[in-house]
């Protein structure tokens, strides 16, 4: 244990050195931000604002829009969120593939230390590292909703803790298992950017589910991105998705969740985040396991 200490150490004090990876590692929220504060969030708002509109009655316009307004802001933020746990995880990851072009990786192996160490001492820092700064990411938009009296009670931001946990563990074993098949740190550098990028839409971040074809939104949800970012947006949404469709119908909110990608629905069964959570959980120990598989064949061919 205390070998696996000191790798987790060593690799996180080589991430927070590198100033220039702990800022690339936040660009993905930074733009996705931006997307969302120029561009998306007006637009989800006024979508909102719109369909509450078509069903006549007698409503609060005002009250509507600042109900629309606070769904989108932690909607967004819940997919932020999700994107920082891939992208900060791959950046901490790329440490991995750092050291084996730099020929430190073959040391590591030639000390009396076992590999499984080794390859724990990566993934847990890619996951303390992920957690920490997706919870510092949660917090800081946190206290911009505190600012505008929206902030989360203490449950729901215990609750998106726990999930920002269980993605970060997620995706810091399933890029390990990438590094597996990338010596380069030019080749990583690319996949890098490439899922920096495709991370917003495979979690229906940049376009919600409703604007994609249905054969695209059924890959997604075989997908645990998506997923990881449904659970968040349904603890971070449950109050405020009750309030702004207050009066409708209750197929209504189901289309909306839908649409959005606050709920997913696998055969018009719309699945429970206890669903979500196994799925994502299992995921990573079948990843994992073939990590594993694939170290001791690669261990036994090197004797």
């Amino acid at each position: 244990m205390e070998t696996i200490r000191l790798l987790i150490g060593r690799n996180i004090k080589i991430y927070v050195r590198d100033k220039a990876a702990v800022f690339f590692s936040m660009l993905s929220m930074l733009i996705t931000l931006a997307l969302m504060v120029l561009f998306l969030g007006s637009m989800n708002s006024d979508t909102i604002v719109n369909l509450l509109a078509e069903y006549g009655g007698v409503r609060d316009a005002a009250k509507d829009r600042m109900n629309a307004e606070h769904l989108v802001r932690v909607w967004s933020l819940a997919g932020i969120v999700l994107i920082n746990c891939v992208t900060v995880t791959m950046t901490v990851m790329g440490n991995l593939v750092q050291d084996e072009e730099e020929g430190r990786l073959a040391s590591f192996y030639i000390a009396p230390v076992s590999r499984g160490c080794i390859t724990l001492g990566y993934i847990l820092s890619a996951w303390v590292i992920g957690t920490g700064m997706s919870l510092f990411t949660l917090l800081l938009g946190n206290l911009f909703l505190m600012g505008k009296g929206e902030g989360f009670a203490i449950r729901t931001f215990l609750i998106l803790t726990g999930m920002i946990l269980i993605n970060s563990l997620f995706y810091a074993a399933a890029s390990y298992l990438l590094t597996l098949f990338v010596h380069s740190q030019s080749a990583w550098s690319a996949i890098l950017s490439i899922m920096g990028t495709l991370v917003g839409f495979l979690g229906a971040v940049y376009l919600p589910m409703a604007m994609l074809p249905g054969k695209v939104g059924m890959v997604l949800k075989a997908l645990p991105v998506l997923h990881g970012a449904s659970m968040m947006r349904r603890v971070s949404a449950e109050g405020v998705l009750a309030d702004t469709f207050a009066g409708l119908p209750a197929q209504v909110i189901k289309g909306y969740s839908e649409g959005l990608g606050i709920t997913v629905s696998v055969k018009g069964e719309v699945l429970t985040i206890a669903t979500q959570i196994v799925f994502v959980i299992s995921l990573s120990i079948v990843i994992t396991i073939v990590s594993a598989i694939i170290s001791i064949k690669r261990s036994a061919k090197e004797r």
